[in-house]
């Protein structure tokens, strides 16, 4: 779980809105895993498997989401807008690189949805084109094209400062990975407790 619960997260945070409904699905998709393994048949490799069924879910939340939220008069939907920023645990010493992570993840959160997804794949957990594509059950050509108009949705000079940043971007690493490892250890093993 540790290994990939990173990526499990950061495609469900690609889908959903906010890092609690993320952690919610990344935390069913581990239990769906654990659950269906036995139908696991290796055609895909076992993080492919595993990414898949975090979409899957994610898509999944996200319509019921659509379909119960009600429309504002205007025709748009209530609660569209800027994505809070996120605190960083250490701001002085990560307060510029955590600044830049947040102006990053905004950007990349305005994003429409199959551009985001393409582009947390692509640049953020640095998946090939082919994996991306294999994933997304897509073309490579379909990849390339969502991620070029990605990239051109992106401001250059944004890009241009975040640099070495992308890879830390939507991280889930530390007592957040714990928090979940012990929550979906506890639901496998019986203790049926909710995602926190």
């Amino acid at each position: 779980m540790r290994r990939y619960n990173q990526r499990v997260y950061r495609l469900a945070r690609s889908v959903l809105p906010n890092d609690h409904e993320a952690e919610e699905v990344a935390q069913e998709a581990w239990v769906r895993a654990y659950e269906h393994l036995g139908q696991f048949a290796g055609r895909a490799a076992f993080p492919t498997w595993l990414s898949r069924i975090a979409l899957h879910e994610a898509w999944a939340r996200a319509r019921r989401a659509r379909r119960l939220q009600p429309m504002a008069p205007d025709g748009e939907r209530e609660g569209d807008g800027m994505m809070p920023p996120s605190t960083s645990p250490d701001p002085e010493t990560e307060a510029l690189g955590g600044e830049m992570r947040s102006l990053l993840e905004a950007a990349v959160g305005a994003l429409p949805e199959s551009y985001r997804t393409v582009f947390m794949l692509r640049h953020i957990e640095e998946l090939s084109t082919a994996e991306t594509a294999e994933l997304l059950e897509l073309t490579e050509e379909a990849v390339k094209t969502r991620l070029h108009r990605a990239r051109a949705a992106l401001q250059k000079a944004l890009l241009a400062k975040a640099g070495g940043q992308l890879p830390q971007a939507f991280s889930f690493l530390g007592s957040r990975c714990d928090r979940m490892v012990a929550s979906v250890l506890l639901r496998i093993a019986g203790g049926a407790a909710e995602p926190n």
